[in-house]
């Protein structure tokens, strides 16, 4: 008898091991969010424009930002709702309110391109960001957004492919796509609900 106990004690401890070690294959969507937010960005998911609205302004006044910069013609209407004000031109010390080309998955980062950028590096830019992005831009990893770059902009292919991929301040990158720039930023991810 006790014999039988040891055994289906062993049996019932090992399937609660291999329970416990299991790998967790989350969506992407999920695994983006849990690498960004592991990183240290800020996550803010909106499922209409009131709430994409209401969390941005909860964002300037929480760091109490009174002036932002912003070239993306969409993102400029949604601004035009605020009480802040709106420049054009890159300056350091104001938050960077921008579109971005894909959130890459497997890294939790974000990757833009001269679209948003111009012809600035990012270090180059402000160190603090608010990016407005969709569901429908997340990918499985840099590869598929790259891919993803040349099959949307065929023929016109954007340059100055970078991604920022920590969300706090630091000055070092061995991602080939970050090469002599700093790729740190206080980013926070307005990550709207579109499919």
């Amino acid at each position: 008898m006790n014999f039988l106990k040891k055994l289906f004690k062993s049996n019932n401890k090992s399937s609660k091991e291999e329970v416990n070690h299991q790998p967790v294959n989350l969506s992407l969507d999920d695994l983006f969010v849990h690498n960004f937010i592991n990183k240290g960005g800020k996550f803010l998911y909106c499922t209409n424009i009131n709430e994409v609205l209401f969390n941005l302004e909860s964002i300037i006044n929480e760091n109490n930002w009174d002036r932002l910069i912003c070239k993306d013609y969409n993102l400029l209407k949604i601004c035009d709702q605020l009480k802040v004000s709106v420049q054009n031109d890159h300056a350091k010390d104001l938050p960077f309110f921008t579109s971005c080309e894909y959130l890459i998955s497997d890294k939790g980062a974000i990757l833009f391109t001269s679209n948003q950028l111009g012809s600035k590096k990012i270090s180059e830019v402000t160190d603090n960001f608010i990016v407005y992005a969709t569901m429908s831009q997340v990918v499985k990893n840099t590869n598929q957004g790259l891919t993803g770059i040349k099959t949307h902009f065929s023929g016109n292919i954007p340059n100055n492919i970078s991604s920022v991929t920590k969300y706090t301040l630091q000055n070092n990158s061995d991602d080939f796509l970050n090469y002599g720039n700093s790729n740190s930023k206080n980013l926070y991810l307005l990550l709207f609900e579109d499919l």
